[in-house]
């Protein structure tokens, strides 16, 4: 840039296009002192030249303040300016600011001078550099709002996410650093009909506080990152040579991958993960046992008693870290586990010794309860699990789980839908990412489509870049206040999450692989064996964005005053319609969208409040604290679990990015009645989840279902793990509740859920 700057002393007279760069500056000439104006026959000297700043002082007119300005402007926007393109702005701004005839010139017109020359270079830049000015004019404001909300945080406390306890000193830096960061992402990423939308309450930007940062829920490749061995933290981690160290590398590699992502992070199909490493304890016990003179039949026993045992302080280590150690998000990781497909010996012992160990609880003696986290999944295969099947003790052992600790969900891959077609056809497991979602198929040679009969889909190592929701009975009233047409207003929030998605996808592909190493460098995410500073782009194609729905109950009732088990019918059409233009935008933009049934937790009640800023209370649409949650039927509703089966089944082939069917069982630890349940969902090809309210006395130990006080002791002291929706959370710890209050009432009210 020194050739911007030789010839400091340049004569207006001269022909040097000075004269016409003046007569076409856009900017009109301030008025001046006149003894700052340049006589037109003086020469001017840069350096006679000075900025008047905010606060009145002079500074010397430096064109290198402007070059870094406008780098850091581009950097804003992942623009790379080329030396061509810096050359012709500070050109520009030199030949404006000769133009001023001015030896002082106020920062605000430098300001104006700078803007327009990028404006003839990069648009984009331009409006980084203008945003950036009106971001620092508005940066008071926000940071007194950041402000406030840190102390309602500190001092309160925050229940929008149940597994987050907002008491620690680590959540309540992560949430008030979250509250910066999604301040900033509305400032510099949304424009202003977004901000319009998600203000008003027509849509929902979920996780906004890390929509920038990184990638939402994924199937992380755990076996691919163990295979031959790894670095983590600049350090070389060999592949694992017996059980109990796959079990403290495997919750290392999940606990720090986890930390750099957000949303559900799943293992799939974690016995056969695991059993490799049994099989090589068990060879290395029984060489022991041989070699200590045991017969092959005893020396065998032991080894396989040793391999158990493993498994069980595996299991157990994994539920003491995954439900202790707080990522450094501030909250504990939304971890998934899948399993029950594995036949041979090693692979069942896995499974069955889990859901042992869930189903026993942690704690002390006489005072144990189990765990929220990992989330267990079933993957049910009627041909395995089938009474008198390989797998039917497996099968067995999952139920008698269930009805202890709502864990294992059950999913079906022999029933109907989706999720079972892969399964059926090429064999590969669907498992989903956290509490619901699931990813669409990418295929080995074709991508979005099969090359050719013989290609196949691949799921694990895969991932979602994020979620947004359209809140439904919103859209609806304002079509109707409006005198629209539903669909024009619902096409309209449809365009702006589409346009969300695609700058998602453009923004994060600029990201390199070392904010991430494990996933990008180390193989968890499918294609991840980039280089450290490689650009993660390639990787972006086979990731899913997601389109969520709210309140379809609701939406119904606003229709025709009826809910969704008296009708349903325009529910199911409107889901129709979203699922049609969302398989055209896939089309035309070539990425992989799908339709989400979203699990509102806080959410639930912020739609209430937003549904009645703008259009009041109306009966069974607002008139509660709460709205229902994707296309379940209203918790409150008086009908049998097999009816709320088969009511929900309808919109279950319409959600195919992320769904769960769950129903209430009243049944007191009734096993055959459970299986019954379990099984009929599995035919049906749902994603089932069993739900209880199972209550403890941490005084007593005393547990029984739903109890508020103990009819043992008479302790209020109580803790409760209720079914938040996917998921499962602690509604009561030691008396209190993690939940906001309306998600509370929205428990109160259950009778079918």
């Amino acid at each position: 840039m020194n050739n911007l700057n030789s010839g400091r002393v340049v004569s207006i007279n001269s022909s040097n296009g000075l004269e016409s760069a003046a007569s076409s500056a856009r900017m009109s000439t301030p008025d001046m002192n006149p003894k700052n104006v340049i006589n037109m026959s003086e020469k001017i000297d840069l350096s006679d030249i000075k900025i008047v700043k905010k606060d009145g002082t002079l500074e010397e007119y430096d064109i290198q303040k402007v070059v870094n300005a406008i780098k850091k402007s581009a950097a804003r926007m992942l623009v790379e300016l080329s030396e061509q393109d810096i050359e012709n702005i500070c050109k520009n701004v030199n030949n404006s600011v000769f133009s001023m005839h001015s030896k002082e010139i106020d920062i605000s017109k430098m300001h104006c001078i700078v803007e327009n020359a990028l404006e003839d270079v990069n648009p984009k830049v331009a409006k980084s550099y203008r945003n950036y000015r009106d971001y620092k004019i508005d940066f008071v404001t926000m940071l007194d709002k950041v402000y406030q909300e840190s102390q309602r945080i500190m001092y309160i406390g925050d229940k929008e996410n149940s597994n987050a306890d907002s008491a620690l000193v680590s959540t309540k830096r992560s949430l008030i650093f979250n509250q910066l960061n999604k301040e900033l992402y509305k400032k510099f990423f949304l424009t202003v009909d977004e901000l319009q939308a998600i203000r008003d309450g027509y849509i929902y930007i979920h996780d906004m506080s890390a929509r920038r940062d990184t990638m939402n829920c994924c199937l992380f490749d755990v076996a691919s990152v163990l295979k031959g061995g790894f670095e983590m933290g600049n350090l070389w981690y060999n592949e694992p040579k017996s059980l109990d160290v796959a079990f403290d590398v495997i919750g290392d590699i999940v606990m720090a991958a986890a930390s750099q992502q957000y949303g559900g992070f799943t293992v799939a199909e974690v016995d056969k993960i695991l059993a490799p490493y049994a099989q090589k304890t068990f060879e290395r016990q029984y060489a022991k046992y041989i070699e200590l003179g045991l017969d092959e039949e005893n020396a065998s026993k032991a080894a396989k008693g040793d391999v158990k045992k493993d498994f069980e302080q595996g299991f157990q280590g994994w539920e003491y870290k995954f439900n202790t150690v707080a990522s450094s998000r501030g909250d504990y990781p939304f971890i998934t586990v899948t399993a029950g497909l594995g036949t041979d010996e090693y692979e069942k012992m896995a499974t069955i010794t889990m859901l042992e160990i869930r189903m026993h609880g942690q704690g002390k003696k006489g005072n144990k309860k189990p765990v929220l986290f990992p989330k267990i999944v079933f993957l049910y295969d009627e041909n395995l699990h089938g009474e008198g099947k390989v797998n039917y003790d497996v099968f067995e052992a999952g139920i008698e789980c269930s009805k202890k600790a709502m864990y294992p969900d059950w999913l079906s891959l022999t029933g109907e839908g989706y999720v079972a077609s892969m399964y059926k056809k090429y064999g590969k497991v669907v498992s989903p990412m956290g509490c619901r979602a699931f990813l669409s198929p990418w295929f080995e040679r074709g991508g979005a489509e099969p090359a050719d009969e013989n290609d196949t889909p691949i799921f694990v190592g895969r991932f979602n870049i994020g979620a947004i929701s359209l809140h439904l009975p919103m859209i609806y009233a304002k079509a109707k206040k409006e005198s629209k047409d539903f669909y024009e207003v619902l096409d309209y929030y449809m365009e702006l999450i589409r346009g969300l998605h695609k700058r998602t996808y453009d923004y994060l592909g600029e990201m390199r692989a070392s904010v991430n190493p494990l996933a990008y460098c180390e193989g968890g995410f499918l294609g991840g064996h980039l280089g450290f500073h490689d650009k993660i782009k390639p990787l972006l194609k086979s990731a899913t964005a997601s389109f969520g729905i709210t309140a379809l109950n609701e939406l119904q009732e606003l229709h025709n005053g009826k809910s969704l088990v008296e009708d349903g019918q325009f529910a199911i059409e409107v889901m129709e319609y979203i699922n049609k233009k969302v398989a055209q935008f896939k089309k035309e933009d070539g990425y992989l969208y799908a339709l989400y049934g979203t699990p509102a937790e806080n959410l639930c009640g912020l739609q209430v409040k937003q549904f009645r800023k703008k259009y009041g209370v109306v009966d069974k649409v607002s008139d509660k604290p709460y709205v229902s949650n994707s296309f379940h039927c209203h918790v409150s509703e008086k009908i049998t679990p097999i009816q709320k089966q088969d009511c929900e089944k309808r919109f279950w082939d319409l959600m195919n990015g992320g769904k769960i069917q769950y129903v209430k069982y009243p049944l007191d630890y009734n096993t055959e009645a459970v299986k019954t349940l379990v099984l009929r969902a599995m035919d049906m090809g749902f994603y089932e989840g069993v739900n209880l309210s199972l209550s403890y006395c941490d005084d007593c130990g005393h547990e029984e279902l739903n109890m508020d006080v103990c009819p043992k002791c008479g302790s209020r002291n109580l803790t409760k793990i209720d079914r938040m929706n996917g998921y499962l959370s602690y509604s009561r710890v030691k008396g209190d509740s993690r939940l906001a209050d309306h998600k509370m009432e929205e428990i109160k009210d259950r009778v079918s859920m």
